[in-house]
Formats: structure tokens, sequence, C-alpha cells
């Protein structure tokens, strides 16, 4: 279980993606009973997984129809700081393949280092989505940013204020590296 569940590598997944993985090799009777248990003991899992919240349905985007047509950017702050001090990862996700892409980034980045982030990270390896997700943070509001997709011929997406479902991709990207992350620094500092 130790190797499915709380080995670093593992990162410390909830119970069903446990299960998943561990019934891949393994078969025992009452399996899922004993996943179950495992993993809500885990202390790890207490300490830095947030309790599970009931959610507002998703509001459905178009579907893209093809990779990188369309793409959802967001970033996680609060992480513990990198060698480099950065304390930040920049999220993107192709809304069709569900490809992502990440990279440390510090507290303060900037709309024009955003710009450079995602020309380095997407444009240079998939050319210009014809539309990009984000939320209203200053980051992708600045006139710089808006300034860059006028002159590329995309559209900026703005999602909802204060409803993260509409960029539910990236959201949940987002729930899931955080975990990792702090599952996995928290494993190190034991």
């Amino acid at each position: 279980m130790y190797e499915y569940h709380d080995a670093p590598t593992a990162g410390h997944p909830g119970r069903e993606k446990t299960y998943v993985l561990l019934t891949r090799d393994f078969y025992r009777n009452h399996q899922y009973k004993w996943v179950r248990k495992y993993v809500r003991a885990c202390e790890v899992c207490q300490c830095v997984k947030p309790a599970a919240i009931l959610q507002a349905p998703l509001q459905s985007l178009p579907t893209p129809s093809e990779s990188w047509q369309s793409l959802s950017m967001d970033f996680v702050f609060g992480l513990p700081p990198d060698s480099k001090r950065r304390t930040g990862v920049v999220v993107l996700v192709d809304r069709f393949s569900k490809m992502v892409h990440l990279d440390a980034v510090p507290a303060e980045v900037t709309a024009v280092q955003t710009a450079r982030l995602f020309v380095d990270m997407v444009f240079k390896y998939h050319g210009m989505p014809l539309d990009i997700v984000s939320d209203h943070g200053p980051r992708f509001t600045a006139r710089f940013w808006q300034e860059v997709c006028t002159l590329l011929g995309t559209q900026l997406s703005m999602s909802t204020a204060d409803h993260p479902q509409t960029d539910g991709q990236t959201e949940r990207v987002n729930r899931v590296l955080d975990d990792l992350l702090k599952s996995y620094a928290h494993s190190f500092q034991q």
C-alpha cells in the first residue's frame, strides 16, 4: 500500500485513485474497504488536503475540435519557495487533449512575464490558440496582455468573477498540483 499511496512518487492520491492503482496489481478480499480505511487514516492527507466540498455544476464551455485551439491558464501561489525563491506555478491546460504545461514563477509575476511564459511554453510549440480562458487576475486583464492577444488575433475569454467553476479544468489541475506538492513536501519534513 505504501508504494501506491505514501511513497513520494505516489503523491498521496485519494481513495478512488489509490484503489484503481492498487487493483491493477493486487487483489484482496474487501479491498475497497481496506483502501478507504487506509486513506482516511493517512496523517499526511489529513494535514494537507482540504475537506471535500460540494460544488455547483460546471458551466460548460464549447469543446474545441483540436489540440491547442483553446487553452485555460491560471496560477497557483502560496507554495513553499524553491531554490530561486519562486512560490508560484503557472498552469496552462489544453482544453481538448488535457495536456498540461507548468512552470515555477515568483509571487510578483507581472503581465509582461506572463506573456513571455505563454510564448515560451505554448506559442513556441503549439502555435497561437483561438481562445484562452482565464480568471480576472491582473496578469490576464492588463493592457499589455490584451494587446498581445489583439495583435495575434486571439480572443481572451474571462471566466465569471468568483466562480472558478467556469474554468474547471485548470482549477482541477491546480487542486491536484497543490495536493501533490504539499504531500510531497510534507513527506520530507518528517
